[in-house]
């Protein structure tokens, strides 16, 4: 089976013409020339990118699915193959009602009719992994109870993604040791975060886990609804979701039809992402449109929870510093935040990091404010970046990706929408509650738990510290004394300076 897989892909390979990308290559140019032997016509007038496109989407679902992950990867690709990758459609053909319900069945170990009332056969929407069919939750008396969608895992899927991930991981081997620059496109990495991507969307335990967080954080929020998730009706093959009622988001005459404030809509698609990078550090990593509706109220509707993406504060820290140097023109702290984050070398002079960035990002301030996009930042960070070895993190790939795909929407509602008008009060609220008194006493509330249990055992270390005939043990305890001793003035100082300040305040 894998071998007649890999002459399917060699004969793809061929009819697109792929081999040119051998053409002058030292070690196997031959197979550029051997190739051209070959009697069977082809058609090469295409440009190489799009051909590569075409190869993908002819070579079935999952390597269109990683072409679309390829293309999120601006860090690691010539920008004419990332625009012509980030075409790729993944259209399936949905696979027979009977199925889905026998998975259901086989999955939820009881049968479709004593879970659901009026379960379609026919599904609402179909992709390579799982398709979506509309049905009612039974109730104990037999009558219709919730509205829901019944996300089910297309049947033998996982055999056909192991065996093509199989493949994929063999080609990237090949290309990072025949290609010069193949090691920097880190081909095996990229392959392996595909894989875990793609076996993320596998379980839909996991989506059921990031719709419910996502849901959390939103609660009461007059900007985002997530469905709520059924988990009695849930396993790993089967997703069972409230059902939204709205209109898709591109949809944009019917929006105006019905009474949508667009200008509106599209500022709450920028506080939305700003919220879950900065407040929450939870984003939903796949927001385009066809994962999003809007609500008769006007509030959005996320769907589709496979992918998220998750931030540190360092990580979160590092993006608002960035973009408030950026927009200030400060290049010289756009350079040392790289520095100080450890993802450029730590011998990188920050004078020729910044010349660099000033280089690539000066031009951009030629236009007005309300045209500059907030990815395109990012994404000529990125490629200035690459000239001095910055490891990209795969977090910051994803938020790049959404970010675009909400500036896109934003910019498709409301061609005037000015990104920094509205997201700059957001980032310059955030630093100063991180950097502020706000931020101190946070940080003071959160560290007080572990300052209670480890003060009082300091004396007990040290005494066994000073029993110890090891001399290290004696030096790490004398160490870990004079730490918490510094931490425990720290404390000290700032309570008192807190409180000095309150003073005064009650005497002025």
């Amino acid at each position: 089976m894998r071998i007649a897989r890999f002459f399917k892909i060699v004969s793809t390979f061929y009819r697109f013409g792929l081999d040119d990308f051998f053409q002058g290559h030292s070690r196997l140019g031959f197979v550029h020339a051997l190739f051209g032997l070959c009697p069977i016509r082809r058609d090469l007038s295409a440009p190489l990118p799009a051909r590569v496109r075409m190869a993908l989407e002819s070579l079935g679902p999952i390597f269109v699915k990683f072409g679309q992950v390829l293309s999120t990867r601006r860090d690691l690709l010539p920008p004419d193959y990332a625009d012509e990758l980030s075409r790729l459609q993944d259209r399936v053909p949905p696979f027979d009602g009977e199925e889905a319900r026998a998975v259901i069945e086989r999955s939820l170990g009881r049968s479709v009719g004593e879970l659901y009332v009026d379960f379609d056969n026919t599904p609402v929407a179909s992709a390579s992994v799982a398709q979506v069919h509309k049905a009612w939750l039974r109730q104990p008396d037999g009558g219709r109870g919730r509205e829901v969608a019944v996300k089910v895992l297309r049947p033998g899927i996982l055999p056909v993604i192991e065996q093509d991930l199989a493949l994929l991981g063999t080609l990237a081997g090949w290309v990072e040791k025949l290609f010069t620059d193949g090691k920097r496109l880190k081909p095996r990495e990229v392959v392996a975060e595909f894989d875990k991507y793609l076996h993320d969307e596998l379980d839909m335990m996991h989506e059921a886990a990031n719709a419910s967080q996502l849901r959390r954080n939103f609660k009461g929020s007059d900007m985002l609804i997530v469905p709520e998730v059924f988990y009695d009706y849930t396993s790993r093959d089967v997703l069972t979701l409230e059902w939204m009622h709205g209109t898709p988001v591109g949809q944009i005459d019917a929006l105006r039809a019905a009474g949508v404030d667009l200008k509106k809509l599209s500022r709450f698609g920028v506080e939305i992402f700003f919220t879950q990078v900065f407040r929450h550090g939870f984003f939903h990593a796949d927001m385009h449109p066809g994962n999003i509706f809007v609500a008769a109220d006007g509030r959005y509707i996320a769907l589709d929870f496979g992918i998220v993406g998750s931030l540190t504060d360092t990580d979160k820290h590092y993006l608002a510093v960035n973009f408030l140097a950026f927009f200030n023109r400060d290049y010289h702290r756009v350079a040392t935040a790289h520095i100080e984050s450890g993802w450029v070398p730590k011998d990188t002079r920050a004078e020729e990091l910044e010349a660099a960035v000033r280089t690539v990002c000066e031009p951009i301030f030629e236009k007005p404010l309300s045209q500059i996009s907030f990815g395109m930042v990012l994404l000529r960070l990125f490629e200035t970046s690459r000239r001095f070895n910055v490891e990209i993190q795969p977090q910051l790939v994803l938020l790049q990706k959404t970010l675009l795909n909400i500036e896109g929407l934003g910019r498709q509602l409301d061609p005037e929408l000015d990104l920094w008008d509205t997201a700059k009060p957001f980032l310059t609220k955030w630093m100063n509650e991180q950097i502020g008194w706000r931020g101190l006493l946070r940080t003071l509330k959160h560290e007080a738990p572990q300052w209670a249990t480890t003060l009082p055992t300091l004396p007990r270390k040290l005494n066994e510290a000073l029993g110890s005939a090891k001399a290290d043990l004696l030096v790490e305890g004398y160490i870990q004394l004079m730490r918490e001793q510094k931490r425990q003035n720290g404390l000290l100082l700032l309570i008192a300076i807190l409180l000095a300040g309150l003073l005064a305040k009650t005497l002025l």
